[in-house]
């Protein structure tokens, strides 16, 4: 069944059903979620800097981040313009993640789409942004839609292959650690730490779910250089 944003909003027992393992969210599609085009923009939230300081200062100062009241209008408002104009703002994206939680509804006052809409707008504006994806696996995961959550971050741990970015893969091992893919996440680990990231909870966090392995004996397992994580 499509989601229809002609309809009645959503209310919070369709999540409680999401979670509970039956069927409330289609998966929500392009049209559905309007066109890309907009007055200002759209920018990379990745690499757009002066556009982006002008739309933080009116429209996601730090109480529209927290959630707290809107600046330039109505906190939803604020939320959807700065979408909007930058479609894969992170910040912007956990922001109305949580403004949908809080408000226990899946089109909460004032967005213009679905908090799911805004996930689809971001993928569909820059299909190569890893972190947009995991924040959309993030909020699948957290609505019982794990088969979705893990395609999203095996496309982003595709799109991370080559780059040599420590972050993103340590954050996608964080990510398949969540949802218990422990391999997964291990792979990411090794990554990340043969990239020199420093930050040890991944590996401690591994080792408390007795699934942490030094990667020589997964590349000896493997029959791989043991310089060379395990792919």
């Amino acid at each position: 069944m499509m989601f229809s944003l002609k309809s009645k909003r959503l209310n919070y027992c369709l999540l409680l059903c999401a979670l509970a393992g039956q069927p409330a969210f289609a998966q929500v599609i392009g049209s559905e979620c309007g066109p890309l085009t907009n007055g200002f923009g759209p920018f990379d939230y990745r690499t757009e800097r002066s556009n982006l300081n002008i739309v933080e200062m009116a429209h996601f100062t730090p109480e529209v981040e927290a959630l707290i009241k809107g600046n330039a209008g109505y906190l939803g408002g604020d939320l959807d313009y700065t979408l909007r104009a930058f479609p894969n703002h992170h910040r912007a994206l956990m922001s109305v993640m949580r403004y949908g939680e809080k408000s226990k509804s899946a089109i909460p006052r004032d967005l213009r789409y679905s908090v799911e809409c805004y996930f689809d707008r971001a993928i569909r504006f820059r299909p190569d942004d890893a972190i947009s994806r995991m924040i959309y696996a993030m909020y699948l995961n957290k609505h019982g839609r794990n088969p979705e959550a893990l395609r999203q971050l095996d496309i982003a741990a595709e799109g991370a292959e080559g780059k040599e970015n420590a972050f993103t893969h340590y954050n996608l091992g964080l990510n398949y650690l969540d949802m218990k893919e422990y391999s997964k996440a291990l792979n990411q680990a090794h990554k990340a730490y043969a990239l020199g990231f420093i930050q040890p909870a991944l590996k401690d966090k591994l080792k408390e779910a007795g699934k942490w392995t030094e990667p020589e004996a997964v590349a000896a397992e493997a029959g791989a250089s043991p310089d060379e994580p395990a792919k």
